[in-house]
């Protein structure tokens, strides 16, 4: 059969976007002369704001008459939901790793699903034209990796290929050609065919996707037998239920797009118009006979947070679903394609416990949602405590950081701080490479203090890795904020005048409210200033004594540095437009009130 299926898989920034575009160019999908600019797979707008890869797409492309699917996923762990799912339409993998940085701890997390999976490997080691690369090395440690997370004898001996993404070449040997012609050859030879199993329909689910003309689209790969235009299937959910439907329309995948057939056979990838209520891992099965195929696993999620209604003063103000049925709904949603997401209800209704993999998932869920008009507050992210034994346990992760080595001791003191345990310290070049072992709740907020110590210079990279006993606590922000007293527009003379006691995030002529956070203190413990007060005016004028002029522009935090900013006491207030800091009790007698009870508790 003339049909290869492929993941690409690798750490973040590693180059697998990349790639991608280079076999779309390599085979002709677009004309010569088209325009096409660079990352195509990444087409939504954060995936392109942020140059990353958080959903995976297909593509597919023919080479020498045999037709490649081509599956592009992400890097990060927090999106590992993803990479679990697509895999299953795989049957061979190309893992990229970079020549410079070699294995990193995204690379070991989507190994070892493949390897499990039984999938064959192809090694591409990429980034060859970087100074001080190492190709060699990198390829002994990447053939160490696949000895310890137990690939069989054929996976080990996988084949390898060296170039370059960004200039467009790929070989067999260190060798520079101006083609990628020798790593397609490879995936011809070295990825097999889909296995044909001889039988009625079965097809599982994978992925999903939405069109506002066909409504919802199932993807996956056949398993075994065909389906056909208007053939009546049986959908096998995950609770063991069936349902009869029909098949109205079928699409395989064609270059970037989808082209639509009347029938498709066993091992090819498509997707399926005209099911309704269908969830990702569900099985398209024969009517008469209807088998499941296995429900996909997806890892635990290991953080929370609450997402409540926007209950400010200037609440309805900016967005248009603002209601805790609008909030209820678009997380259900949201739950049918995220995998590695979870929901709970409170007890009142009006807020949402939201499980996610990181600060990163749940950072992108509440952006995406902003921008579709949404106003929600979110509070501080928490991760998840379990108790075995009657003890209790927390996530822990396996953070890498690579930083030049004058700031190494700067980030051994930050990390230990936060009861993080050294393993490894190796030098690579002129980097220093650390690795340490550290609670999750060590990580939220030290990204920002990590680049703040080392100039912007570390590169950070973390999984996670198992539970283990509680640590104890872990210092937060040492300092304290300044709040606002009353609503109103903030003024110049105000800021001025309090410029001293902080940094703000707010310019002069903002509207604030009374709770809302408006500065960061030089001091530890909060602050309560008034930002709204007017210069009273006198019949006295003097050319430039307006003291305004001099004020310093305010921080601007994105939404993931505001959730590692926030205290338990503080949440963050998301609109269209706006992203506000505040206290969760606004009104300062009950917020004070509040803390005497809690401190007597405690």
């Amino acid at each position: 059969m003339n049909l290869r299926n492929i993941a690409i898989i690798a750490h973040v920034d590693h180059g697998k976007t990349t790639l991608v575009d280079k076999i779309l160019h390599a085979t002709k999908v677009f004309r010569d002369n088209q325009d096409t600019g660079e990352l195509i797979m990444d087409s939504n707008d954060l995936e392109r704001e942020r140059g990353i890869t958080i959903f995976s797409k297909n593509a597919a492309v023919t080479y020498n008459d045999i037709k490649i699917n081509v599956i592009d996923t992400p890097g990060h762990a927090d999106f590992g939901g993803e990479v679990e799912r697509v895999l299953k339409m795989a049957d061979g993998v190309i893992l990229l790793v970079d020549a410079f940085e070699g294995p990193m701890p995204q690379t070991r997390f989507v190994l070892q699903k493949a390897l499990a999976l039984g999938l064959k490997p192809i090694v591409v080691i990429n980034k060859v034209d970087k100074p001080n690369c190492r190709p060699d090395e990198v390829h002994d440690a990447v053939f160490d990796l696949f000895f310890h997370l137990d690939a069989t004898e054929e996976q080990l001996d996988f084949p390898t290929y060296y170039g370059s993404g960004k200039n467009g070449w790929f070989n067999d040997s260190l060798t520079e050609i101006d083609n990628i012609n020798p790593l397609l050859d490879g995936i011809i030879k070295y990825v097999p065919a889909p296995q044909i199993h001889h039988g009625t329909l079965q097809m599982q689910i994978t992925s999903l996707d939405y069109s506002s003309f066909l409504g919802r689209i199932a993807i996956g790969k056949i398993a075994r037998g065909s389906i056909k235009e208007n053939q009546q299937v049986a959908l096998v959910q995950a609770d063991g239920s069936v349902k009869k439907i029909r098949v109205k329309e079928l699409y395989v995948f064609e270059g970037m797009g989808k082209k639509k057939v009347a029938e498709v056979h066993a091992g090819d990838l498509c997707a399926v118009v005209g099911i309704e209520d269908f969830n990702i891992g569900d099985t398209i099965a024969d009517v008469e006979n209807p088998e499941a195929l296995p429900v996909i696993s997806v890892d635990e999620p290991t953080m929370n947070m609450l997402f409540g209604i926007n209950n400010s003063p200037f609440y309805g103000k900016d967005g248009k679903f603002v209601t805790s049925r609008h909030l209820r709904d678009r997380l259900t949603k949201e739950m049918e394609k995220n995998l590695a997401l979870r929901v709970e209800e409170s007890e009142g209704g009006e807020s949402f416990l939201v499980y996610g993999r990181g600060i990163l998932h749940l950072g992108v869920l509440i952006e995406t949602m902003r921008r579709e008009g949404y106003e929600l507050t979110v509070g501080q992210p928490q991760v998840l405590v379990k108790t075995i034994d009657g003890k209790k346990y927390e996530p822990y992760e396996t953070l890498v950081v690579d930083v030049p080595e004058e700031f190494a001791s700067k980030v051994i003191d930050l990390v230990t701080r936060r009861k993080g345990e050294m393993l490894i310290m190796e030098t690579k070049g002129e980097m220093q490479h650390l690795e340490f072992d550290i609670p999750s709740r060590g990580l939220i907020g030290l990204r920002t203090q990590m680049l703040t110590a080392t100039t912007g210079e570390a590169v950070m990279a973390h999984r996670f890795n198992d539970y283990q006993p509680w640590k104890g606590t872990i210092p937060g922000r040492n300092n304290g904020v300044l709040i606002s007293k009353n609503q109103g527009k903030t003024t110049g003379y105000s800021i001025d005048k309090l410029q001293d006691r902080g940094t703000f995030f707010v310019d002069p002529g903002e509207e604030v409210y009374a709770g809302q956070i408006l500065a960061e203190n030089i001091k530890p413990g909060d602050l309560i200033v008034n930002a709204t007060e007017e210069k009273k005016l006198t019949n006295h004028r003097a050319s430039g004594s307006d003291d305004a002029t001099r004020i310093a522009p305010k921080t601007l935090l994105t939404l993931e540095e505001c959730m590692e900013y926030i205290q338990h006491d503080e949440c963050i207030e998301v609109t269209p437009n706006f992203i506000r800091m505040r206290k969760v009790i606004l009104d300062e007698i009950e917020r004070n009130r509040q803390a005497k009870k809690m401190a007597a508790e405690a």
